[in-house]
């Protein structure tokens, strides 16, 4: 059970990936027509006075995280903003590639006024404003992009800009890392794209409480760097490159969930500028408390559609004395599950258990010219002390050559255990190695842990049948399974295939009590399941609260509640 073999394999695991792999990220494409068509409301809410705010913050959710100095003439909207609710954007049963919202003219006035708040840190640059109109990761596609976008170097400068977009009821779209998955940063109607890259500084750090105070443009790994030095860090790991205020609006988890939960429970307190400018603080510094609503979770996961964080308060945890990685293969992806099951059901507190399906073992292979066992795969990591990290080790080893394990392997040196997450946190980037011109469909169902075994084997039979290439990752010790489909983009009937693969394991994923989303939140992509997960009344309610903090519709429209909920 020696590692050194594999690792050796493993070593070469340095080949630059990122900028080989997608060169034309950036590049315009042509975008599909497949445009959005007005849509009258089929459903209407109950009567009931709907701007009671008590009765709409009452429900409790689990960055809004944007140099060139020439203002052109702006003429890219057609519409008035309070028309936004007659476009079909994301409704049920909906399959539209590119998203068209509704545009009308930019005031002169406000450009003015933003130039007085922002100073040199804004551009009208066609450039600029393409590339934060299209997500690096993301297939999904808007025809607009923004008008503006701003980078405010302060909360207080953020306020002043939400309050001169509210004034003159033009859109904002809250924007930081770039790394969503479900076209949550898309323009659909244009306006002002705030990037909150320039905030991203660490306010207050206390030791001894355990916590930490930053701005939202702050990435997770690099916060992670500045607190190495004190014996601390924080324990979310979504993909490389977000940012602490996108993890937020997205209510994101990653690998270690598992072990220290989601974002909801590692959020202490927000600032958040509301859609009139004024600042509100959701809550104390304390890390319990039972006064007022939870304003905290109700804009984690809100998606920017409520205001914009600038500010976030996060619990921390002591790093482990000791840890092991260890991988292990399986003949079949329902032995990796049942495995991954068996673990959860033993007690042993793992802080990851990840799979990986044949096909993702063999982008691996292909990106990094290794030569790992293709066949699927699960990772594990144990942290405690040495002796405790051991012993569950040990004790997993067993469960996995109960179901038809081998080849169990572990790593306990620094080296060797970064070299074993690279190769996780990477697999996006080594499935475009075999097909660097291809789109990415990145599915994020979620189920029941008891349902995991059989949703991933229905799913697996289903892509192993289609002509496209298809990965399977997943956050195995919480249910939770992504696949990376690849599609030509310009290839309709590919991207037919693919959404086709994605509604059969949401809808599989919805049958089984589970949700659409389990960490990737749902932005346009996913707004047409949800009001077969949630019901119309959940939407309803969303959309009241939706009403009450933002009546202008200016924080991030078209995103989250589909058009089509009406009151």
């Amino acid at each position: 059970m020696a590692f050194s073999s594999l690792f050796s394999r493993l070593r070469s695991y340095s080949k630059p990936i990122y900028s080989n792999l997608r060169t034309s990220v950036y590049q315009k494409p042509q975008i599909l027509s497949s445009l959005i068509e007005p849509v009258t409301c089929s459903r209407k809410g109950p009567s009931w006075v709907v701007s009671l705010i008590p009765l709409a913050i009452a429900v409790s959710a689990g960055c809004l995280a944007l140099h060139s100095h020439t203002y052109p003439s702006v003429s890219l909207n057609d519409a008035p903003l309070s028309e936004l609710k007659n476009v079909k954007i994301g409704c049920k049963g909906s399959t539209d590639y590119a998203v068209k919202g509704s545009r009308r003219e930019v005031p002169s006035k406000l450009i003015e006024e933003l130039k007085g708040i922002c100073q040199d840190n804004m551009t009208m640059d066609e450039d600029e404003r393409y590339v934060h109109g299209k997500p690096q990761n993301s297939f999904h596609k808007a025809v607009n992009i923004p008008d503006i976008v701003v980078y405010p170097r302060s909360e207080e400068e953020v306020s002043k800009i939400v309050k001169a977009c509210n004034m003159h009821k033009v859109p904002i779209v809250p924007y930081g890392g770039a790394t969503s998955i479900e076209g949550h940063t898309l323009s659909l109607n244009g306006g002002v794209c705030i990037d909150m890259t320039l905030m991203n500084r660490v306010k207050a750090l206390h030791v001894e409480d355990m916590d930490v105070v930053v701005e939202p443009g702050i990435g997770w790994m690099e916060l992670n760097e500045y607190l190495e030095p004190y014996g601390l860090f924080f324990p979310l790991d979504p993909g490389p490159g977000a940012t602490i205020g996108g993890m937020c609006a997205t209510r994101c988890s990653g690998s270690l969930a598992v072990r220290y939960g989601t974002m909801r429970d590692n959020v202490i307190n927000l600032k958040v500028v509301l859609a009139d400018g004024e600042v509100m603080k959701t809550a104390s510094r304390a890390r319990k408390s039972a006064a007022g609503y939870d304003l905290t979770r109700l804009m984690i996961g809100s998606e920017g559609t409520l205001g914009v964080i600038t500010g976030i308060t996060l619990r921390l945890q002591k790093l482990p004395q000791s840890s092991v990685v260890a991988m292990c293969n399986f003949p079949t992806i329902k032995d990796a599950a049942d495995v991954a099951i068996a673990t959860m059901h033993s007690g042993i507190q793992v802080s990851r258990v990840e799979l990986l399906d044949e096909v993702q073992i063999r982008a691996i292979n292909l990106a990094n010219d290794k030569n790992l066992p293709e066949v699927p795969t699960l990772m594990f990591e144990f942290v405690g002390t040495e002796a405790y990290a051991r012993e569950q080790t040990q004790v997993v080893q067993k469960i996995a050559s109960e179901h038809n394990g081998s080849d169990f392997v572990f790593a306990e040196e620094s080296e060797e255990k970064k070299e074993l997450w690279k190769i996780r946190k990477e697999a996006l980037w080594a499935c475009f190695a075999m097909e660097p011109n291809f789109e990415a469909m990145i599915t994020d169902v979620c189920v029941p842990l008891s349902h995991l075994a059989e949703l991933i084997s229905r799913s697996k039979k289903e892509l192993d049948a289609s002509p496209l290439t298809c990965t399977i990752i997943a956050h195995a010790g919480d249910g939770n399974f992504h696949t990376i489909v690849l599609f030509d983009p310009t290839r309709e009937e590919q991207r037919q295939e693919a959404e086709r693969l994605n509604h059969f394991m949401v809808h599989t994923a919805l049958s089984m009590e589970g949700t659409c989303t389990g960490e990737h939140g749902v932005g346009t992509g996913k707004m047409k399941y949800l009001e077969k997960e949630l019901g119309i009344e959940n939407l309803w309610t969303m959309k009241r609260i939706k009403d009450a903090l933002d009546p202008n519709n200016i924080m991030n429209p078209g995103k989250l509640i589909p058009s089509n909920v009406c009151l």
